[in-house]
């Protein structure tokens, strides 16, 4: 390998004089993540040899804040842009592993050959400043997948309780899917705060399009059925399955006096709706 050397320049300039040849050599590290730069630039708009030369650069000059910072921003930019860990990781190695190779290149050519104590001393900061680097791309990368599955977490939460209003004091609140602990719990914090909020006075749950119900979200949907009675909402149940009562009988439970109950929605609707106009 022919590199650009000039004995009065430290190894920050011998980094920059020597780009071309740094990107080369990490390219030939880097072998799957090789033909994906410009698939990467496209989708992420993510330039990885200029970031490689980027945090070498930082490391070298001892920017530790520089680095965190940039490694953050890099993690940030991969969580949003879906793109795969796994070539990251083999690019960060890649970088440390070319890097250590510029360095012993540059000590090779200088006259200043590094005693053993400096020598450790620099091995130990340069790899520190790396794993800082790593760490701040891992922690904002992870955090921000957090984040966004949080976000998609509570939008279907909301989209699993969706309270409808018909009038200023009666909604509906079809029901579709599999009913289970979870979706229970989450519909007696979203329905009670509805009633509270909007003053529900009468409530139509049509069950007709849930699949099935476990003993535990029949439990949970009773206890709802309370709360909504001692909200002063009246509940009206419509459509539900005969597998769906099959279970509320073999658990020996039961909505009575907790509910009025209707064979369809479009019953309930004439029965206490259509009547009160």
């Amino acid at each position: 390998m022919k590199l650009s050397f000039n004995a009065d320049n430290g190894v920050k300039q011998f980094l920059i004089e020597n780009q071309w040849a740094f990107e080369d050599e990490l390219l030939n590290e880097a072998i799957n993540v090789k033909d994906k730069i410009e698939e990467i630039k496209l989708l992420g708009n993510i330039n990885l040899l200029e970031n490689a030369h980027k945090v070498v650069l930082y490391v070298v000059d001892n920017r530790e804040a520089e680095v965190i910072s940039f490694g953050k921003q890099e993690g940030i930019a991969w969580a949003k842009h879906n793109l795969t860990l796994a070539f990251k990781l083999e690019w960060i190695q890649a970088i440390r592993t070319t890097l250590w190779k510029f360095l012993y290149e540059y000590d090779k050519l200088s006259d200043k050959s590094i005693n053993s104590k400096d020598f450790f001393m620099m091995t130990k900061e340069t790899n520190r400043l790396m794993d800082e680097f790593f760490k701040g791309f891992f922690i904002s990368y992870s955090n921000f997948k957090d984040e966004l599955l949080e976000t998609q977490r509570k939008l279907v939460e909301n989209l699993s309780v969706p309270i409808i209003p018909i009038s200023s004091k009666e909604s509906i609140l079809p029901l579709i899917g599999k009913m289970d602990e979870l979706r229970a719990n989450t519909m007696e914090e979203k329905v009670l705060l509805e009633i509270g909020e909007k003053g529900i006075q009468t409530l139509i749950m049509d069950l007709s399009g849930i699949a099935r119900m476990d003993d535990e979200a029949v439990h949970l949907f009773t206890k709802l059925l309370d709360g909504i009675s001692m909200m002063g909402c009246k509940t009206i149940l419509t459509g539900i399955r005969p597998d769906v009562v099959k279970n509320i009988v073999n658990i020996d439970t039961s909505f009575k006096g907790k509910a009025e109950v209707r064979a369809t929605l479009q019953q309930a609707l004439k029965d206490y709706i259509i009547s009160d106009k």
